[in-house]
């Protein structure tokens, strides 16, 4: 599956936004990804994390974990474990405490992790994901996820392997540009969006 395949998959799922969006990062941006569109379609969602499992496979060899932050990288991470033939467990915080593996899960040693996120655009979610595994007694080998929005800059201490790799600019909030500033701000999960 090619970039553009991708990102048709997005189109066609009413996916990929555009207006004036504020982001959970509290960033402003043109474009909104509403990756949960995707996710609605167990068909679609299965054909994109297979290319997904795909990509990881050739870049990290065998994979017998996957791990994702709760709550937006559940469906993505299980999906694509299922593609991997590997296990999906998650991360996830009690109110004002950091990520962490619950519900009995672990890396056990020799096990080989990977973690997969659904869009990366600061890297913090993923990051924090990260920061909670260093602990485990099996290797986290490197992180995956469908849409990279920061165009390759997020640095989360691991390569990224990424099905999309776009440059969206994000804005804080008294740098907007006119064009941006012009349009009324939409914070996502606050009320409809328009497509979704």
């Amino acid at each position: 599956m090619t970039p553009d395949d991708v990102l048709a998959e997005f189109r066609s799922a009413g996916a990929l936004l555009e207006g004036h969006f504020v982001l959970s990062s509290g960033l402003h941006s043109a474009v909104f990804l509403q990756k949960m569109a995707i996710f609605t379609d167990p068909v679609r969602t299965a054909r994109v994390c297979a290319a997904l499992a795909e990509r990881i496979a050739d870049r990290y060899g065998r994979v017998d974990y996957v791990v994702s932050p709760a709550i937006g990288g559940i469906v993505p991470g299980y999906e694509t474990a299922r593609a991997l033939g590997a296990k999906a467990i998650f991360v996830e915080r009690d109110p004002g405490k950091p990520f962490a593996l619950r519900r009995g899960f672990q890396i056990p040693k020799g096990a080989r992790a990977v973690m997969v996120e659904d869009i990366v655009t600061t890297g913090l979610s993923s990051r924090e994901c990260l920061a909670a595994l260093t602990e485990e007694p099996g290797e986290v080998v490197g992180a995956a996820c469908l849409i990279d929005r920061s165009g390759g800059k997020a640095d989360l201490g691991l390569p990224l392997v990424a099905l999309v790799t776009l440059d969206i600019p994000n804005y804080p909030a008294d740098q907007l540009p006119p064009e941006l500033a012009a349009i009324p701000a939409v914070k996502p999960g606050s009320r409809a969006l328009p497509g979704a």
